[in-house]
């Protein structure tokens, strides 16, 4: 397991969604990269993974930490790097890591688990075919003017609770009723809520909720059915 970083996909929910060599690995891991050593605390306690050297790992510290990473690697230490939730890279820490890893010859081998993305699009059932953004813009213009050069088609966001309102409120104002939402929280857990319909219909619904959660989002426009007309010439006798 020399010269090789673990890229360890987590569940997004429920923790029985990890796979056997997931643990496995983790068991074997000199070091862990943790996004939040709280969160992943709580997995790897569940798991019996104990006395493993954790190393906070996030969007903040990434480019800092990398090339100690990389050292620590050419070293010898056996790392394996996590995300809070699901696959890292997705819209989580990873990237950097792995770019540099590359760069340095160094192998990586992808641990596959839960994506909420993939598990939010079979859920959704609007289209098999689609393009993840990521999280949408933070600021209402910016992200208006986001969603007014999408061409048609099936898209997949995320979305963080402190901005779901105005978020949906700038789908009413840019696509009106020619969109179909499917937003979904608390993904493979007990409490597991899913609203969908126009942007209207899924504001009405989010009012009688609490707003708190990671929601993942799912919409669909479609280019107008241009009507056929038939045109009649009328013979004149």
């Amino acid at each position: 397991m020399n010269n090789k970083i673990y890229i360890v996909g987590t569940p997004i929910g429920n923790l029985e969604d990890i796979t056997y060599r997931a643990i496995k690995v983790l068991q074997s891991s000199d070091i862990i990269l943790c996004e939040d050593i709280r969160v992943s605390q709580k997995l790897l306690q569940h798991y019996e993974i104990n006395n493993k050297r954790l190393i906070a790992y996030h969007k903040f510290n990434e480019k800092e930490m990398t090339p100690k990473i990389i050292e620590l690697l050419q070293q010898g230490m056996i790392i394996s790097l996590i995300s809070d939730a699901g696959m890292p890279c997705i819209s989580d820490p990873g990237f950097e890591v792995i770019k540099a890893a590359k760069a340095a010859n160094i192998d990586i081998d992808v641990i596959g688990g839960p994506t909420a993305l993939i598990h939010a699009i079979i859920k959704a059932n609007l289209d098999n075919c689609f393009t993840f953004l990521g999280f949408l813009k933070d600021k209402s213009g910016a992200r208006q003017n986001q969603l007014k050069s999408l061409t048609f088609g099936t898209y997949v966001a995320y979305v963080s609770p402190h901005k779901l309102l105005s978020t949906i409120k700038d789908f009413e104002i840019i696509f009106q009723e020619q969109v179909k939402l499917f937003l979904i929280k608390e993904m493979t857990k007990m409490f597991e809520t899913s609203f969908e319909g126009t942007p209207q219909e899924v504001l009405t619904q989010l009012s009688k909720e609490d707003q708190r959660g990671e929601y993942t989002l799912v919409f669909s426009f479609k280019e107008p059915k241009k009507l056929k007309i038939n045109k009649y010439k009328k013979e004149i006798k």
